[in-house]
């Protein structure tokens, strides 16, 4: 059933692996992989005696010791860290250790992976969902007393809370009459959030100003009506259009009376 596992040479294993691996024995460095040369921009011969402490930042150097000192029994926790190279460059990487055996001394095989690319991906993340946190609360006008509140992504209790409190400040700044709360952007709703932002209705409605909701999907339709939400008195569109349309009825029925 193939070669004897016993026979392989798993120092050529480490050796060649993707991943920068340092393998470490009361804070000095026994040796590092040719991954770990590329990744901080050093030959071995000026890593090896190091600490391994000196690649982290002052402030983390404590929780790092106290870190190393518990895998020399049973593997660490994968955490995220800041280190740096050689050249000072910082670099955010993930860090897994575990006990190895060197001979006759307990020593610890720290792999290293640079998750810098990651981080940037989730910081766009972020970045994005608080421009859309920001829209969430914009009333955007559309003509002479007339705006949208356009909702967007996945609202959170807090977001909903923001919307509840701002929303009414901003239509009585711009003077509107009739707001459209559009839901066709929202793809997730529980329902304490459902609860916030219907209340909004109620708010709006005793400050003078018509809500007219537009885009409710059948599922978030459902959600309120679970929690027990209805407001007969508030007119429900397909569509933004349909709702400038019935706006543009009401005002001929006022003109005519």
């Amino acid at each position: 059933m193939g070669e004897n596992i016993s026979e392989i040479d798993y120092e050529q294993v480490v050796e060649y692996a993707l991943d920068p691996v340092i393998i470490h024995t009361q804070l000095k460095i026994l040796y590092i992989n040719n991954a770990a040369e590329k990744f901080f921009k050093a030959p071995r011969e000026e890593v090896i005696g190091e600490s391994p402490l000196d690649i982290f930042k002052e402030t983390s150097r404590a929780a790092i010791e106290t870190r190393i000192g518990s895998a020399y029994n049973q593997p660490a926790a994968v955490i995220e860290e800041t280190i740096y190279k050689m050249d000072g460059t910082a670099v955010d990487v993930e860090l897994y250790c575990h006990p190895v055996r060197i001979g006759d001394k307990k020593a610890i095989q720290t792999y290293i992976r640079d998750i810098t690319a990651r981080r940037a991906v989730e910081s766009n993340q972020v970045e994005l969902e608080n421009e859309i946190y920001k829209l969430s609360s914009t009333v955007v006008p559309l003509m002479d007393k007339i705006a949208v509140l356009p909702l967007l992504g996945s609202i959170n209790e807090e977001r909903a809370i923001q919307i509840l409190h701002n929303v009414p400040v901003n239509v009585q700044k711009k003077d509107i009459e009739y707001l459209i709360v559009d839901f066709s952007g929202i793809y997730r709703l529980d329902n304490i959030v459902t609860e916030y932002i219907f209340r909004i209705t109620s708010v709006l409605s005793m400050i003078g100003v018509q809500t007219i909701v537009t885009g409710l999907r059948p599922e978030l339709a459902l959600t309120a009506t679970q929690r027990g939400i209805n407001f007969p008195s508030t007119p429900t569109m397909a569509s933004v259009k349909d709702a400038l349309h019935y706006i543009g009825f009401s005002y001929d029925r006022k003109e005519k009376a």
